[in-house]
């Protein structure tokens, strides 16, 4: 359980690192192209994930405390597998980290930016990366117990292929 919690806050530092550098670098330009399809981008986000709910930085803010309490004891009480572990850890180091931002700042720093033509994503951050990994192994777990339980009740079946 200690190297889930490593792991947190060795990606909120990295989160908190790059923001940090983002303010620095980008101040005064707002945007410096990277690769054809990426720039370093720097914008302030009041709201959500992609800016939206713009102005509900305070609910965001104590939705974030709530499910960094829930994931401190996760990884201390529940947490068994690695996935999990990781899941645990990367949700946990996001959320913290837009919450430092959004009390020190008042908005989350974003400044990763992928385009291409005509395609936009939103601008993001280590955090929000972070979330996203995480959210992404939440649902790996989900698909592999479904799976698990269905090959476990199908190997109960009976001689006639139905439960008994």
């Amino acid at each position: 359980m200690i190297r889930w919690y490593g792991l947190a806050v060795g990606v909120l530092a990295l989160d908190q690192a790059t923001k940090w550098l983002a303010l620095v670098l980008l101040r005064d330009s707002g945007s410096v192209a990277v690769l054809p399809f990426l720039s370093w981008t720097l914008t302030c986000n009041t709201g959500a994930a992609f800016s939206m709910f713009q102005d509900l930085g305070w609910l965001f803010a104590i939705a974030a405390v709530l499910v960094s309490v829930y994931l401190i004891v996760a990884i201390w009480r529940y947490t068994s597998t690695s996935l999990e572990g990781v899941s645990n850890a990367l949700i946990l180091a996001g959320a913290v980290g837009n919450l430092v931002d959004r009390l020190i700042r008042g908005c989350v720093v974003d400044f990763v930016h992928v385009h291409y033509g005509w395609f936009n994503f939103p601008v993001f951050n280590v955090a929000d990366s972070a979330i996203t990994l995480g959210a992404a192994g939440w649902i790996a777990l989900i698909v592999a117990d479904v799976v698990r339980n269905r090959r476990d009740r199908g190997a109960g079946a009976g001689s006639n292929g139905r439960s008994e």
